[in-house]
């Protein structure tokens, strides 16, 4: 069996967690089971929390993550925005931080820290996000990848089309450009708290001018240990 697997697409165990997020799980895993292509809708804030940033400046906190830091937990791309999903809190916590770090770099010498950080929304209680289908390739009922695996990351495009997420409960038709770069892959996740994505951040603003780990869509994908993830 082959060592290499696609981060891309979820697994089981992963598909439990993001529908434990809902009111109704069994109906959520029901709809994917029959719908393996059907994004859906569901809410932040108990299981997850999710920091929206711009393409560009996504992949550059994703960069710093797993190049200096401590890998991440799922990451989505919707339509010119990368999701990465944080623990409970976060959303609440981070945008207190990032102005603490604003404030902190004005009393000296040197450019604020955050100067280069673009607007980041930040999800949680009583905000829902549209989660990308499980897999386009694969069933639920397919055995998870052992944990000493790597997955393969793909690609990702330099443009999408921008547009406004629908309402929660809704389900999403396969061509709203939303899908996953890390998948989740257990039923718990390691996710990232508001200090790991501030840090992220400001080493993101700092790098603007670094190679992305990821290649242009004619290359070949990145691999990632996760057993990295702490």
């Amino acid at each position: 069996m082959s060592s290499v697997w696609n981060a891309s697409d979820v697994t089981p165990d992963g598909a439990a967690w993001l529908a434990s997020a809902g009111t109704y799980p069994r109906s959520t895993l029901a709809l994917w089971e029959e719908r393996p292509d059907a994004p859906v809708v569901l809410p932040c804030g108990s299981v997850f929390d999710v920091v929206s940033a711009p393409a560009t400046f996504g992949r550059r906190m994703l960069d710093r993550l797993w190049d200096d830091g401590p890998g991440s937990g799922p990451v989505a791309q919707f339509r010119g925005r990368m999701l990465l999903f944080a623990a409970p809190g976060t959303a609440q916590r981070l945008p207190a931080l990032l102005r603490w770090e604003e404030w902190g770099g004005r009393d000296s010498r040197e450019a604020t820290r955050t100067d280069a950080v673009p607007p980041l929304l930040c999800h949680g209680t009583g905000d829902a996000v549209t989660v990308p289908a499980p897999s386009k390739s694969a069933s639920l009922s397919a055995p998870a990848p052992s944990k000493s695996t790597s997955p393969t990351v793909p690609a990702l495009p330099d443009t999408v089309s921008p547009a406004t997420p629908p309402p929660a409960g809704a389900t999403v038709p396969a061509r709203s450009a939303s899908r996953w770069l890390v998948a989740p892959d257990t039923r718990q996740p390691w996710l990232p708290g508001p200090e790991v994505l501030l840090w992220a951040a400001v080493r993101a603003a700092r790098s603007a001018v670094r190679i992305s780990i990821f290649p242009p869509a004619d290359q070949g994908a990145k691999v990632y240990d996760v057993s990295r993830r702490r």
